[in-house]
């Protein structure tokens, strides 16, 4: 992050909250002072769910959870299909609370959404690399290598890959670590779930990972080369 001086400000682009994306699996809880209104809003969770009895509102949020279909709808209970394809976890939120008010079933519904399979991949030159549960919105590409104990000293810093799903398209950035404004004002500064971030190791690391590690531009290859060169030269000689 070379040229981010003491003080200095950097704009960055406008933060982007994760979207339901088919295949995604969703936690909405639907609760209320009167815990009874509310279980027929978490169906869910109330059939054969160990440690929740229904009517009492002791509710578990990592166990509702609703996958969504491929057209990006879910199934809810009571309200039937509805769309969160695209749409944040408060707007996912605001729409189901809203339509439980229109009906008039629940007037001081509260509802809370969560991403339960949010996740980016970190690969390549980089201390863990793996696939990672991400707990919240707005995580950066530098929260992420951190989470993967950040790049090795091998690891190009100044061509990272963020490949992205877009409108069902695979869609490539590249990120100069190096440059503050180039990599701040990025539309992979943020990432989105399902983000896959590669860090390309150096000439000298990719040339460790051949099974000898000789090249033509490694001192060892030459060396082989002189060797068999001599000996061809000595038996010629004889």
């Amino acid at each position: 992050m070379q040229g981010l001086e003491n003080g200095q400000t950097q704009t960055v682009p406008i933060e982007r909250r994760f979207t339901a994306q088919p295949d995604d699996q969703l936690s909405i809880v639907v609760t209320s002072r009167d815990p009874r209104m509310a279980d027929m809003f978490n169906l869910a969770i109330s059939q054969k769910v160990i440690g929740y009895s229904v009517g009492t509102g002791s509710i578990s949020p990592a166990t509702a959870h609703y996958t969504v279909n491929p057209d990006g709808t879910i199934i809810f209970p009571v309200l039937g299909a509805i769309n969160v394809q695209g749409k944040t976890r408060s707007e996912i939120a605001a729409e189901i609370q809203s339509k439980i008010q229109a009906k008039d079933l629940l007037k001081d519904a509260v509802v809370t959404v969560d991403f339960l399979s949010a996740k980016v991949a970190v690969l390549g030159d980089v201390g863990n690399p793996g696939e990672y549960q991400v707990d919240r919105d707005n995580i950066t590409i530098l929260q992420a290598l951190a989470k993967a104990g950040d790049l090795n000293i091998t690891g190009l810093r100044e061509n990272v890959l963020v490949l992205r799903q877009e409108n069902g398209k695979d869609v490539a950035y590249r990120v100069n670590l190096l440059n503050t404004q180039e990599l701040m004002t990025s539309p992979a500064y943020y990432l989105q779930q399902n983000d896959v971030i590669y860090v390309e190791p150096n000439d000298t690391k990719k040339r460790q990972s051949t099974a000898n590690g000789n090249t033509v531009l490694t001192p060892t290859f030459w060396l082989s080369v002189t060797s068999v060169l001599t000996t061809i030269a000595v038996l010629i000689v004889k």
